[in-house]
Parts: structure tokens; C-alpha cells; sequence
């Protein structure tokens, strides 16, 4: 773990969903566990990645932290504080500081308002002084020009919509930027500029960012550390190179297994998981993945592992027996 400040932290964060459906009234609710006990810290000025697989609980752990939904249990703290204890001022303070950027840029734009209009209007809200000039700035900022303040979002291509989002998110002086696969929609060349975009935003600005992604190779580019999560639960979390290097969870061994190497010449790992994700609803005894694991033991399907620390010098945990 790094030893720069937390911006945010989450405590055993949990968010359970009652199954939706007809029920009887003497039978007791079923309930989905997206996020099960999940722990994560975000130093100020550094990218934590997150990985795993479509409905691994990526999606409810980002709406934790936007306060989009209310955890069942444990604590999402920005600075020390549990954010969904803020109200008034406090609360718009933390909508100032925590801002996201979606996968899509053409829908997360109102095609009805002028790009300085969308740049501006968290700024109108908060009263942050003059909008005009902080629009220009952040624009600049983000490799365009102030005059395209007047234009709308359709009359630009996926790549530059992409910047507006962007200049929309460090307007307000975010100290924390959830980005939510913020260039898998776009063309490769595109991605590169917009990656390198973001990593000069951190090192002038110092803002934190949460890099939700599939692709490995740019998740592993941008972060400083990983998080591994799968069925709702962390599983593996390290720094970017010791991922990369030496994967430990088979889960995560499988995740790059699966992924292209960088070097054709590169010696890929040979762990592969068979099945699909089970059920959120009625996830397996034990550790979750002991159905898809090649190496499962009998101890695997009883006992649930717990997320340990295995490297006290780096702050590397995963959960899992083997270890």
C-alpha cells in the first residue's frame, strides 16, 4: 500500500439486492451479493486499477463510491469521513472532489447543450467562480481550443468527445476521477492519446483515478496498483508490475492467460479456468471460484479464504489456500 494520504477508502463495503420476482410472504428474500466486504484504498495522485469479469460487481463498487447506491454494510471514507454521512455543503463539497468518466462519450453528453454549457454547469452549481474562464482552462487543458465551447458534442469525433467528458471532470479541481472504460470505445490510436492524456493530468494536477477496465495491457499501463475482483469480492490486489510479473491468484493467473502479450515472444501463463460466472444469488460454499479452479482442493469448497497480506513489503493480498 502506499504510503502517500488515502483520498478515499473503503471498509468492508457491501451492497446487497433483493431478488426481484414474486414471494411468498412466509419464505425468506433471496438476495444478490454484487459487492461482498470489499476493502480498497486510493492514495491522492495515484491510479488504482480494477479487473474482473462482466458482473463481477465492478459497476455497484463505482456506485458506492459516486453515492449512486447506499451500502448494506461497511464504509466508503473520503479523508477520514464516511460519505454518506455529508449533507449540504459538505455533500456538494464531495461532488466537487469525486467526478466520473464513462465508457461512452456520446451519451454521457447532453446532445441539447453547447459544450461549454456541459463544462460549466457542475461549476454554476457550486458557485466556483468565474465558469467561462475555468471552461477555456480546462478545455486547453485537454488539447482543445476555447472556442469549441460553442459547438455541440455530435460536431466532434469519439476521441475529442472523450476530452470533453474529461475537461467536464477536472473542472470542479477533482481530487478523485472514476474512470469507467474510458477508451474502450475508441480506435486504438485514439486510446493512446487519450491514456497519455490522463497520466499528464495526474502528474500536473494530482488527482487520483479509479481505472475500471477488461483490457488488462491498459489497465496494467495506467495503474499503480490492481485490485482482482471476482463474484463481488477482492481476490488478489498488488502493485501493477508484480501483477504482471508473477500473478498468484489462479484467477488472476487466467486473466492473463486469456490477454495478448505485449511481446509475441512473451511466454504466456497456462492457467485456464473452464464454466462461467456463477450466480451472485447463490454463489458456491467455500472460495467462490473453487467450481472454475485448477488447482481447487477439498479445503477450497468449505472454507471461504480470507484476503491476506503475502508480502508485508509491498502490501500484496490475496485470497486464496494455496498461499
Amino acid at each position: 500500500m502506499s504510503s502517500q494520504t488515502a483520498v478515499l477508502e473503503l471498509k468492508g463495503a457491501t451492497k446487497h439486492f433483493a431478488a426481484g420476482g414474486l414471494r411468498l410472504p412466509w419464505t425468506t428474500p433471496a438476495w444478490v451479493k454484487a459487492v461482498d466486504d470489499v476493502s480498497l484504498t486510493i492514495p491522492s495522485g495515484q491510479t488504482l486499477g480494477l479487473v474482473g469479469e462482466s458482473g463481477c460487481g465492478k459497476t455497484t463498487t463505482t456506485k458506492l463510491i459516486l453515492r449512486l447506491e447506499r451500502p448494506t454494510a461497511g464504509q466508503v471514507l473520503f479523508d477520514g469521513q464516511d460519505v454518506f454521512t455529508l449533507n449540504g455543503k459538505d455533500l456538494l463539497r464531495y461532488r466537487q472532489a469525486v467526478q466520473a468518466v464513462f465508457q461512452d462519450p456520446f451519451s454521457s453528453l447532453s446532445p441539447r447543450m453547447r459544450v461549454g454549457e456541459i463544462i460549466a454547469e457542475p461549476l454554476e452549481v457550486a458557485s466556483n467562480g468565474s465558469a467561462k474562464e475555468r471552461v477555456a482552462e480546462a478545455l486547453r487543458m485537454v488539447g482543445l481550443n476555447p472556442h469549441h465551447a460553442a459547438r455541440f458534442p455530435h460536431e466532434f469525433s469519439g476521441g475529442q468527445r472523450q476530452r470533453i467528458a474529461i475537461a467536464r471532470a477536472i473542472a470542479t479541481s477533482a481530487r478523485l476521477i472514476v474512470l469507467d472504460e474510458p477508451v474502450s470505445a475508441l480506435d486504438v490510436s485514439i486510446r493512446a492519446q487519450i491514456m497519455t492524456l490522463l497520466e499528464d493530468l495526474q502528474r500536473h494536477l494530482g488527482v487520483a483515478y479509479l481505472f475500471i477496465g477488461h483490457d488488462l495491457a491498459t489497465v496494467t499501463h495506467i495503474s499503480h496498483r490492481i485490485a482482482v475482483m471476482y463474484l463481488g469480492k477482492i481476490v488478489e490486489e498488488a502493485s501493477s508490475s508484480e501483477l504482471t510479473e508473477r500473478p498468484l491468484h489462479p484467477y488472476t493467473q487466467a486473466l492473463f492467460a486469456a490477454a495478448l502479450p505485449a511481446d509475441p515472444d512473451d511466454q504466456a501463463s497456462e492457467t485456464v479456468v473452464t464454466g462461467s460466472l456463477p450466480s451472485a444469488l447463490n454463489p458456491p460454499t467455500g472460495c467462490y471460484f473453487h467450481p472454475r479452479c485448477p488447482f481447487a482442493m477439498p479445503k477450497c469448497s468449505e472454507v471461504r479464504p480470507e484476503l491476506k497480506t503475502v508480502d508485508v513489503t509491498s502490501s500484496r493480498r490475496v485470497a486464496c489456500h494455496l498461499y
